[in-house]
């Protein structure tokens, strides 16, 4: 695929000298994590069927064995870590073609992280939605809120500081209307006293550790997502 870099430049001001200058940020919608194409085949030989639940993402959806969580044997783990929308939309199809009974999607931190614009990722959500609802138009969808991160921790500084996008795509996911489609708004129910993700759920804050994975799976059980 070629390679395609897009710059914005945005105006702001310098605090004391009164000058406006610019500030290029570039943002490549081709990037894809250095274990994608690997992790794409194995999610091949592991073939997905109608009664499955599928589950999309990236390192945290990655990060638990999901059948295990929630006590199913019909889970099918499709979280690469490092992954944008760009990349989810890339391999959607083989999920696509399988037509499982639901999806579990949670996108769009790392596209955060890696300043593609708010509307740029909003416009995937709605790619990936369309898509799915045309091509398999039986699968039920449940499409996450973005979780917090928490800054204390030092270790991801591309996520930090960004609250801002989170909250606008959050906004607009809760509104986002498709057939089939369910909003799990799992932003709250990970939030600290300052607005930052709770650290007795995360273990470097960003991803989630044990005690998070059980707050996911209590949502998902009382919104009886499972049915």
């Amino acid at each position: 695929m070629r390679s395609i870099i897009c710059k914005l430049v945005f105006a702001f001001l310098i605090v004391g000298s009164g000058v406006a200058k610019s500030q290029t940020l570039q943002w490549d919608s081709t990037f894809r994590p250095t274990k994608y194409k690997e992790q794409v085949l194995k999610f091949k030989e592991d073939t997905i069927r109608k009664n499955n639940f599928v589950f999309l993402g990236n390192s945290i959806t990655a990060g638990t064995d999901w059948g295990k969580l929630l006590n199913i044997d019909n889970a099918k783990q499709r979280g690469i870590s490092g992954d944008i929308t760009f990349g989810v939309l890339e391999r959607l199809q083989d999920i696509i073609d399988s037509k499982p009974t639901k999806i579990f999607i949670l996108i769009g931190i790392n596209d955060v992280s890696r300043n593609i614009p708010d509307s740029i990722i909003l416009d995937n959500y709605h790619k990936i939605l369309k898509r799915i609802v045309k091509g398999s138009p039986k699968t039920k969808i449940y499409f996450n809120t973005l979780l917090p991160v928490n800054a204390a921790f030092e270790k991801f500084k591309n996520h930090y500081n960004k609250d801002q996008h989170i909250l606008y795509l959050n906004e607009q996911i809760r509104k986002l209307k498709y057939k089939n489609l369910t909003i799990i708004d799992l932003y709250p129910q990970f939030l600290d006293e300052n607005n930052h993700l709770k650290s007795a759920y995360t273990k470097d804050g960003l991803h989630l550790n044990n005690e998070g994975y059980e707050v996911w799976k209590n949502v998902i059980i009382k919104g009886k997502y499972l049915n």
